[in-house]
């Protein structure tokens, strides 16, 4: 087994395209503020940031986010994972997979012997993507008619955005909006680290939009490598008819597209085939339902990671915990 130190791990992760920003060192330095421990480890050519959580009884949970990273075959890091995790005494590992479906099912079996799917998932599996390429003229033609009507709404009522670092007053509006639309949300400090951490490294921007001074909503907005996601927003109830977060939404993109992203992740929405999205989102709003039908109007394509899945190493904890999580409320993205 090759444990790599926090340095050691990003030097990895910089010959690897397309990493995800879920398997950097910051992105875990960022957990074990809050209660996971986070280890890297590599074998040959692939690797791993995995997080472990500590439970009763000296016992812990594993959770494998967006990996394992690397160029070559999975199979060959899961005897050292195993390793490890019996190392800190693990009763499940979670592994949610960077990779888009469609994939063969000799995929999962060659990729993740002896993992179950979960039904459980811990990031959101279905998202949209925006491709960042064109020009910013097109990729407002791009969006829904009625998405372009909105932001130059905004626009014409005098609703400006701009960079901030006033953390707090994007915790203050996503208290608001959990009330408003029954969304989970992080703590401040929690919001604090994130942008601490990421902004030192030119990595994360907080868009708040404004009229007359106001504050109307915010936005928090990250990149890696190629790819920039959109993981918190929040709003106000105030001025709302000014459409505030559509453009704010633009800013973002345009501030992803200004960095040299060629994506841009709207990061969740409901898991359902797009049909049925499409179908169904003038009449539900419970969930991720209204999410959806505003960040639909952005253009994209509609994507779905290969889910959650579960290597078990105790059957009984997992049995326990899983009825546990079920009681919980589901966390912030």
């Amino acid at each position: 087994m090759e444990i790599l130190t926090p340095q050691a791990w990003e030097k990895f992760l910089n010959n690897i395209p397309h990493a995800h920003i879920l398997q950097t060192s910051t992105w875990g330095q960022l957990k074990a503020d809050f209660n996971w421990t986070p280890h890297f480890i590599r074998h040959e050519q692939v690797g791993a940031m995995i997080l472990f959580r500590r439970l009763p009884f000296g016992l812990s949970v594993g959770y494998l986010p967006r990996g394992p990273v690397g160029r070559g075959d999975w199979s060959a890091l899961w005897p050292v994972v195993d390793a490890l995790c019996q190392q800190e005494r693990t009763v499940f590992l979670r592994v949610e997979p960077d990779t888009w479906q469609p994939v063969e099912d000799s995929f999962i079996e060659k990729q993740l012997p002896g993992f179950k799917p979960s039904e459980q998932t811990i990031q959101p599996p279905r998202t949209i993507v925006i491709d960042l390429q064109p020009s910013e003229e097109d990729l407002l033609m791009a969006m829904k008619s009625k998405t372009r009507y909105n932001i130059r709404l905004a626009s014409r009522k005098d609703v400006f955005v701009q960079q901030s670092s006033d953390v707090a007053l994007f915790h203050q509006m996503s208290l608001t909006t959990a009330e408003r639309d029954a969304f989970g949300v992080h703590s401040l400090a929690y919001y604090q680290r994130a942008y601490d951490l990421f902004n030192a490294k030119d990595a994360c921007t907080l868009l708040i939009a404004y009229y007359e001074g106001q504050p109307l909503a915010g936005l928090m907005a990250f990149s890696y490598g190629d790819t920039a996601w959109y993981f918190y927003g929040a709003s106000t109830n105030q001025e709302r008819n000014r459409m505030p977060t559509y453009i704010l939404q633009w800013e973002a993109i345009r501030w992803a597209k200004a960095k040299g992203c060629q994506k841009y992740d709207l990061w969740g929405i409901p898991d359902y085939p797009e049909t049925d999205l499409e179908d169904q989102f003038l009449d539900r709003s419970e969930g991720l339902w209204g999410v959806y039908r505003f960040k639909r109007g952005f253009g994209g394509e509609i994507r779905r990671t290969i889910g959650a899945w579960d290597r078990i190493y105790s059957p009984i904890g997992y049995q326990l915990y899983q009825l546990w999580t079920r009681r919980r409320k589901p966390p912030a993205a």
